[in-house]
């Protein structure tokens, strides 16, 4: 915006001042594991646990999901439809359901209107999330009817779908086309790294330069011997030295 003000004619300022970025904060670290998702989903109302259940799948922003209409909808193919006007970057994006997103929307009369319903999310969301230990209410002096929520967030639910791609082989460009994200470094964020991931890639590392130092496959896989090479001249080569 200062740049074009700057090369705007006449000028609306003279030149660009120095602005010094303050430091981006750490990442969130929150995740929702399966176990507990299950046990969050039986503790939501009806009515939010298809919008759950389609945030966690895909990692969609809640202001896109909920402008979904049921003519989007196709559930015989299973393909959700964002329009391009619907997303963040404006670009159109087709979504799987989930064998569990689908059941429920199969469920869900009239198909009429808009998909997801959220009424009283946040409400709901934080008592689901302290009745299953996701998170805590703080009280406030003077606001005792008005406590801090800290724990799970619903935005939680687009890092853990994210990393769940990741961790089940899907393509980092793929994943980010399912997601919606648009620049690599944004993505970086919500796939955080953590101490058993680093774990398990060493041990596939490991297991890896064994097998090509042993020609065998590990942990009770078929064994398969490395073809040995002969040290043995050919006839004709001895033959032809007398």
């Amino acid at each position: 915006m200062l740049k074009i003000a700057e090369r705007a004619t006449p000028k609306k300022i003279r030149e660009v001042p120095f602005i010094e970025f303050q430091k981006e904060p750490d990442a969130r670290k929150g995740f929702l594991e399966v176990d507990k998702f299950w046990e969050l989903i039986g503790l939501l109302p009806t009515h939010l646990r298809p919008l759950i259940t389609f945030l966690w799948d895909c990692g969609t922003r809640i202001g896109e999901a909920l402008q979904i209409d049921w003519s989007q909808v196709n559930l015989d193919t299973r393909i959700i439809h964002l329009e391009p006007e619907q997303t963040k970057n404006s670009d159109a994006r087709n979504l799987k359901m989930s064998s569990e997103l689908h059941r429920l929307l199969t469920a869900v009369e009239p198909k009429t209107g808009l998909v997801f319903d959220g009424t009283n999310l946040r409400k709901e969301w934080t008592k689901a999330c302290v009745a299953c230990g996701l998170g805590r209410k703080i009280e406030v002096e003077d606001r005792p009817y008005d406590p801090r929520y800290e724990g799970l967030t619903l935005h939680d639910l687009r890092r853990s779908a994210v990393r769940d791609m990741v961790r089940a082989g899907v393509s980092e460009t793929v994943a980010m086309k399912i997601s919606g994200h648009k620049t690599r470094s944004v993505f970086d964020r919500y796939n955080i790294t953590s101490v058993e991931d680093i774990s398990n890639a060493s041990d596939a590392v490991e297991i890896s330069r064994m097998k090509r130092l042993t020609g065998k496959v590990l942990d009770g896989e078929k064994t398969v011997k490395k073809p040995v090479r002969s040290t043995r001249k050919p006839l004709m080569a001895l033959s032809s030295r007398g």
